[in-house]
């Protein structure tokens, strides 16, 4: 049996109230899909929880639905941060933000990298795509996308991660296969520089907060490139044998 179609409300959730959807969700629900009084669908918050849903309302703009049953799910036990310097092509960052979402990622930090390009966050835009993945994906966490935030302050502000990684491309400086340094189990954040790669400060002030160096491949890979490679591999590793 096909799933229901899934769309996102972002209220608490409680059995046996009705929920009036946004207008885009509405329109989405009357005219593309063309539901109607009666049938049935699911809501989440993008906090875990995840509603039954029966449309009681249908106009070409407005659609209501009364939510039957809720279901809270255990967000996962480990958590990928995922810091990246973004570059200057909008479509390459949101092909990202997008794959990022489908795999799970936690939380997606813009990196203000000393050779970071200057492109501006879109965040509703931004925020739309992420809540686009987490639908298509079928999950009911919505990844926290953070304001861009300097290198030095992502180093404080996750100090505590267990499990610190940083890619880099400088050869004089010791790095690990990441199918070596990355452990299951592990909450982790990941720091992906800019195209022209982090400088060897940066690299130096990673190693002195406790993350070590990864390479992922013999090639040259582009940032949003590496930065998929980490969520896949990371989302592998972690769920072996479910």
């Amino acid at each position: 049996m096909a799933s229901l179609p899934l769309f996102y409300h972002n209220q608490p959730l409680s059995a046996n109230a009705m929920l009036q959807l946004d207008e885009d969700t509405a329109k989405h629900i009357v005219q593309v899909l063309r539901m109607q009084v009666g049938e049935a669908l699911r809501v989440t918050n993008g906090n875990g929880d995840v509603a039954d849903a029966v449309i009681t309302d249908a106009a070409k703009k407005r659609c209501a639905v009364t939510l039957t049953n809720v279901t809270h799910h255990e967000p996962a036990k480990h958590k990928l941060h995922l810091a990246v310097a973004f570059t200057k092509n909008t479509s390459r960052n949101e092909w990202l933000l997008e794959k990022a979402t489908e795999l799970g990622v936690c939380s997606i930090i813009p990196l203000m990298a000393a050779r970071s390009e200057k492109e501006r966050v879109r965040a509703e835009r931004w925020t739309g795509i992420l809540i686009s993945a987490m639908m298509q994906s079928q999950q009911y966490y919505l990844p926290v996308l953070a304001a861009p935030t300097k290198f030095a302050d992502v180093l404080n502000q996750y100090k505590d991660v267990p499990q610190k990684l940083v890619g880099h491309c400088i050869d004089e400086v010791p790095r690990l296969q990441l199918t070596k340094a990355m452990l299951a189990a592990k909450e982790t954040i990941v720091l992906i520089g800019p195209e022209g790669d982090f400088t060897a400060e940066e690299v130096k002030l990673c190693a002195d907060n406790g993350y070590v160096g990864v390479t992922m491949a013999s090639q040259r890979l582009r940032t949003e490139t590496a930065a998929m490679n980490v969520c896949a591999y990371f989302n592998t590793i972690n769920n072996e044998g479910n």
